[in-house]
């Protein structure tokens, strides 16, 4: 299973999927260290990330379906 998890504003001055934290993927959970690139398109917000031990992470968020896909670069 993939999953993310991102901060949430308890206020709510932001939206969901703004900052994620960490991701599952494999069945294995990394720590987030960096966004480098985030993007917004019609329904989705994407995001390429590198993890605390190095690795790097595509991941889109589909606002409809509310469903996170995680994808190594």
């Amino acid at each position: 299973m993939e999953a993310v998890e991102c901060r949430s504003d308890p206020i709510g001055r932001t939206e969901y999927a703004e900052r994620p934290l960490s991701l599952i993927w494999q069945g294995r959970r990394y720590e987030i260290a960096e966004i480098f690139s985030r993007w917004h398109g019609p329904g989705e917000k994407g995001f390429c990330v590198k993890t605390t031990n190095g690795l790097a992470f595509e991941l889109t968020y589909q606002e409809i379906s509310d469903d996170w896909h995680v994808r190594p670069l």
